[in-house]
């Protein structure tokens, strides 16, 4: 796969070599999009990210997301976002029913990564949950420390977390680097730590499907 920004403030474009089909992507799961992308051979899709922060800011998701479909339009004969809901309220699929535009399944990518139905049981299991993946482990202190003023604040972190039992990391991949970062975040929460093996869950199927039809 080839070297990727950082993707937490800028918008990223990976284009095919006969862009025919364009994926308009939530940076923080651009990893695993793009490694979809080549996993399947797919030379006519177009990967467009925005900044992964958006994360952080549900109410900046739509309304991105938005002005990018109005700039890209025409351009792409079929246009897929590699969004879930993500905490938008039913914002985002406004937006998209607008632009006749599908997105991935579910609530967060945390239930498209384990599997929606999976997910949804496991919270019910445990709600007092804080779910990373790959890109939250690998981004913790910029997204969750930094991002939240806890370096700055460190009395705000009981008043943040105190209500949490256990930080669940749900891996994309079999990263040793990323499994310690995220049992560092554990400790640094003063939470407990579960890890879960998820792989891409159903972002595969679901780009494959669109891809395909």
């Amino acid at each position: 796969m080839q070297q990727l920004p950082q993707l937490l403030d800028e918008e990223a474009s990976f284009e095919a070599d006969r862009p025919e089909v364009l994926i308009l992507a939530c940076g923080a799961i651009a990893r695993e999009v793009l490694a979809v992308v080549e996993l399947n051979g797919w030379t006519h899709v177009t990967v467009r990210c925005l900044p992964g922060k958006l994360h952080s800011t549900p109410s900046k998701i739509a309304p991105a997301v938005d002005a990018k479909l109005h700039e890209l339009k025409g351009h792409y004969e079929r246009v897929f976002v590699a969004y879930a809901d993500c905490g938008t309220a039913g914002a985002l699929d406004r937006v998209l029913e607008a632009h006749g535009v599908e997105r991935l399944p579910g609530a967060h990518c945390y239930g498209f990564f384990a599997g929606n139905t999976e997910w949804e049981a496991m919270h019910d299991r445990e709600p007092a949950t804080f779910y990373l993946t790959d890109f939250l482990a690998r981004h913790f202190e910029a997204l969750v420390v930094k991002g939240l003023k806890l370096d700055r604040h460190p009395e705000l972190l009981p008043l943040m977390f105190g209500n949490y039992r256990r930080v669940l990391y749900l891996a994309q991949t079999d990263d040793a680097g990323l499994l310690e970062r995220a049992r560092a975040a554990a400790t640094y929460l003063g939470l407990e730590f579960e890890h879960r093996r998820t792989g891409y869950g159903e972002l595969l199927p679901s780009l494959q499907r669109f891809v395909h039809a």
